[in-house]
C-alpha cells in the first residue's frame, strides 16, 4: 500500500493530519521529503499589516468608529 501523507515533526515522532489506516504496532517504511509549510501562526497578520497605509484620514475615521463602538446600546434580543 503506498499513500501520500503530510505531517509535522516533533523530534523522533510525525504527527499525521490524517489517520494512516495502519494497525498501532505495524512495521512500516518511511520515505521522507520535507515540504514548505501551508502557513505559519502571524502569516495573516503579517499579509494585511500596511493595508490602509493610503487611505487619508484611516486613524481619525478608526478612532470614531472606535467611540461609537464603546457606546453603543444594544437593545435585548425578543427570541
Amino acid at each position: 500500500m503506498n499513500r501520500k501523507l503530510c505531517g509535522v515533526v516533533h523530534g523522533k515522532t510525525i504527527e499525521l493530519e490524517e489517520d494512516p489506516g495502519i494497525a498501532d504496532g505495524e512495521h512500516v517504511e518511511i520515505t521522507i521529503n520535507a515540504s514548505e509549510a501551508t502557513s505559519t501562526w502571524g502569516d495573516g497578520i503579517r499579509r494585511s499589516a500596511g493595508a490602509a497605509v493610503d487611505i487619508q484620514q484611516f486613524d481619525e475615521v478608526f478612532a470614531l468608529i472606535q467611540e461609537e463602538r464603546k457606546s453603543a446600546r444594544f437593545r435585548e434580543s425578543s427570541q
